[in-house]
This record gives C-alpha cells, structure tokens and sequence, in this order.
C-alpha cells in the first residue's frame, strides 16, 4: 500500500501502533501518549520517508521501536504484586508464575535488539512469521531461521 499523506499514514497505522504500545506498556493512558509521540515524530519526519529505502510499515515500525526504547530507557519496569491477589492460597503460584515471568524477562533482555522483536511480536503481539517478515521486511525464509535462533537464544539463557 502506498501512503500519500500523513493522514493515510495515521488512519492505516494508528491501532497496528497502539495495540502494540499498549501490549507492551500495559497501561492505557500512557500507551496513547507514546502513540501520539510516534505519530507526531513520524509527521515531522514524512517529507524525509523514502520508499527506496524501507516499506512505510517497516518505517513507522523503526520510529515505533525508537521510541519505546527511548520511554523504557526513561521509565525502567518495576515489579509490583499485583492487588487481586485475593487469598493466600494462590500465593505460591502467583509467586513462581512471577519468578518465571522474571526469568524469562531477563532472559529476553540479554537477547540482541532483533531476537527481541522477533519473540514479542510472535508470541506476545501474536504476529504470523509472515506478517513479522513484511514487518521488519525481511523475507519469510530468513524470519523463519531468524526466529529459530531466537527461541534456541532464549532456551539456552532460561
């Protein structure tokens, strides 16, 4: 699909961008705020997008990514228990559920920029190897082994 103007870009990207904000930040308010951001930078730079270069879902997606690290850089997660822990008979599940999570967002953390993405929009945002090659335009045989290596990445840190 070709995009003439910020308004098609907004109107095609708009929930693409803030379903995967808000899957990675949890909280709706401030996913909406980091969408507009992207928005607002991928505005100020739509004159400079060059089709040569990259797809506009691979474009939108960088400043996307961008500006997420930026924010995460800015605001470190935490870990708090969450308040509907309701009896302390879920206690210990809750805890070793979290322990994993933990474990697992460690492990993530030590995988290079690409594994990243690769294994969120797979199994967090739920994306097709398919739709993650037209993503980060790269071709489906290469996401295939790209995402190989990733889960075999991960498995060896865990």
């Amino acid at each position: 699909m070709s995009i003439t103007n910020q308004e098609e870009l907004y109107r095609e990207y708009h929930d693409k961008v803030m379903g995967y904000v808000f899957n990675r930040i949890g909280n709706k308010e401030e996913a909406e705020d980091i969408t507009a951001e992207i928005f607002l930078k991928a505005c100020r730079a739509f004159d400079g997008y060059d089709p040569n270069k990259a797809s506009v879902s691979t474009w939108i997606y960088t400043i996307m990514r961008n500006t997420l690290t930026d924010y995460f850089r800015k605001n470190p997660l935490s870990e708090e228990l969450s308040e509907d822990i309701a009896s302390t008979d879920n206690i210990e599940d809750y805890c070793v559920d979290r322990e994993e999570l933990g474990r697992l967002a460690e492990a993530l953390k030590a995988l290079d920029k690409e594994q990243q993405d690769i294994i969120v929009l797979r199994y967090y945002d739920e994306y097709s190897l398919v739709e993650i090659a037209r993503i980060l335009n790269i071709s489906y045989g290469m996401i295939k082994v790209k995402h190989k290596n990733a889960l075999n990445a991960l498995r060896n840190l865990m």
